[in-house]
């Protein structure tokens, strides 16, 4: 059996240097998420959410982004699943994007807020009648006693709604307002290059290279 400690990687992909990377750290953001979405990695979608509780507690998931902008960051779920309750709480999060065929990451701070009902809707309605289905069937966080508990759950909301269910009140989106990014390229030796950007009050970023 593998050690563990001997488990390690050196990585010799990529570069990134701050002549080479965009000024501002959306521009660069999307132009690593469409690296990463032309090399065909597994969901380059997927970000990690970290949040804390009131009881100052971390606790990350893996969501799906659904878009970006100047607004912000925005993925769609269940507003009275923890996550969403820890928000209320406290709306400071961070996201996490791994990319490692790329060997790179991004990583994002800001104050996340509800996007409109007009867009969770305009959302809501775009996605698979399963999957709507679903929203409603899943008390997302909560402690059930079995799978049949869903199934039959999505079952009872199939029949009410047939083909056209509304979104549930409890479900919508977030958007993260950045106020911190970091972007990390895997390097030899353990040089890895990182990257952060941090507003100003004139508007601009201010790009810094971090110590690995």
């Amino acid at each position: 059996m593998t050690s563990l400690a001997d488990l390690r990687k050196s990585y010799e992909r990529a570069e990134l240097h701050e002549g080479a990377s965009h000024a501002d750290p959306l521009q660069q953001f999307g132009l690593w998420l469409a690296d990463a979405i032309a090399a065909h990695v597994p969901e380059p979608n997927a970000m990690t959410v970290a949040t804390v509780g009131s009881d100052l507690r971390p606790s990350t998931r893996v969501v799906l982004i659904k878009g970006y902008d100047a607004q912000g960051i925005t993925w769609f779920t269940n507003y009275e699943s923890r996550k969403g309750h820890e928000l209320a709480g406290n709306p400071f999060a961070a996201l996490q994007f791994h990319w490692v065929e790329l060997e790179r990451v991004v990583r994002i701070e800001g104050v996340v807020q509800k996007v409109s009902d007009a867009e969770s809707d305009t959302y809501f309605h775009s996605r698979p009648l399963d999957s709507r289905i679903g929203a409603w069937a899943s008390p997302q966080s909560q402690v059930i006693e079995t799978r049949t508990v869903l199934v039959t759950n999505a079952a009872k909301y199939a029949a009410k709604f047939l083909l056209q269910p509304p979104r549930p009140p409890h479900w919508g989106g977030y958007r993260l307002q950045p106020t911190r990014w970091e972007f990390w390229q895997g390097r030899k030796s353990r040089l890895h290059d990182r990257l952060c950007y941090t507003p100003q009050t004139d508007g601009q970023w201010l790009r810094q290279r971090l110590a690995p």
